[in-house]
């Protein structure tokens, strides 16, 4: 089955908001989903307040429901970075709440992913679909082979956030995964595209490689139900050319102290004092201590000239508006369209 069927309050193209830990929460997932698109809970690694959310989310819907949705399945997805969520505990949310899907990333080793799958197919017998993301044509065949998972997420090196510190962009990973997992047999795996993507040019694109459905992450950070501080919010908004002024690295996982992460994995965030100020990827405790202070200036704490994380993909300079979700998505998905039409005026013409 593929995805219009698996969620089926889900309209076409199938638009997906990232599930990024601590601003992807049920305000933004409920509201993605509500504007026919997939929204995502970032749980993260740390799931012990993931049921306020789920129970927020439960009441949003019950409040108004989606139209579509499946009953007793929560319409939206909930996400887990593996390395170090409690996923004994995971499991037993997800039973209790039924979300459409979850979405399995970082862990630190391919196989680590067999049993989790296993456990959360158990939970709702099947009805909660599994989603693996990976950054790589290798990854993706393991994961295909060993876990069968529903749907790969195939993220590109221009992705905001954590990522492949090697890897490809979405124009060559995307078709190659595609053409992989064909030529292996492994079928009935959607694969949606993630990694750069944030207006309507970058989803027909991404459907024309082959992808089923597009996610967007640094997108929904400039949107009105984000969990997102002003100062971060306003970097997003006044960023430019985003392959410069980006960059992936382990500075500000070392400044924040979420040092777990596997070794070939880095965070892509917006370039500032604290990452210039670590001299060949070196964090000093002179550093860590202005990160510190930082901290304590609330918004101030963001921009060129700040040090605080700001977390995103190269595509930052192409938004310039903050807009409900659902508006995002309504023109993401009218802009798409427009240029489907476009593109297949003139292919009748060869």
């Amino acid at each position: 089955m593929g995805l219009l069927q698996d969620y089926p309050w889900v309209e076409d193209p199938v638009i997906i908001s990232a599930p990024m830990r601590l601003i992807s929460l049920a305000p933004l997932a409920v509201a993605v989903s509500r504007g026919g698109g997939l929204g995502f809970i970032g749980a993260g690694t740390d799931v012990h307040n993931l049921e306020a959310h789920l129970r927020e989310a439960s009441r949003l819907l019950s409040e108004n429901p989606i139209s579509g949705s499946t009953p007793n399945i929560l319409p939206m997805g909930v996400g887990f970075i593996n390395w170090g969520a409690d996923l004994t505990l995971a499991v037993r949310l997800v039973e209790d709440y039924k979300p459409a899907a979850v979405w399995f990333f970082a862990p630190y080793d391919n196989t680590d992913l067999v049993l989790p799958t296993e456990a959360m197919r158990k939970a709702t017998r099947g009805k909660t679909k599994i989603w693996v993301q990976v950054g790589s044509v290798q990854d993706a065949v393991e994961v295909g082979e060993a876990c069968r998972p529903d749907v790969i997420v195939a993220q590109g090196s221009d992705a905001g956030g954590h990522g492949l510190e090697r890897g490809a962009g979405i124009i060559t990973l995307l078709p190659e995964i595609v053409d992989a997992m064909k030529n292996r047999g492994v079928r009935d795996i959607s694969v949606v595209a993630a990694g750069g993507i944030v207006d309507g040019r970058g989803v027909a694109a991404c459907l024309a490689l082959g992808a089923e459905g597009v996610v967007m992450g640094t997108r929904f950070l400039a949107s009105a139900e984000a969990q997102i501080a002003r100062g971060y919010q306003n970097a997003i908004l006044s960023a430019s050319d985003g392959g410069l002024s980006t960059v992936r690295s382990k500075v500000y996982d070392t400044l924040r102290g979420t040092t777990g992460w596997p070794e070939r994995i880095g965070g892509r965030g917006i370039i500032n004092q604290s990452y210039l100020d670590a001299k060949d990827g070196r964090v000093t405790q002179e550093n860590i201590e202005a990160y510190a202070e930082a901290l304590e200036k609330g918004d101030a704490g963001w921009g060129k000239n700040g040090r605080l994380t700001t977390y995103a993909g190269t595509g930052v300079g192409l938004i310039d508006r903050v807009q409900p979700a659902a508006d995002i998505i309504k023109d993401v998905r009218r802009h798409a369209k427009d240029i489907e039409r476009k593109i297949g005026h003139r292919g009748s013409k060869i």
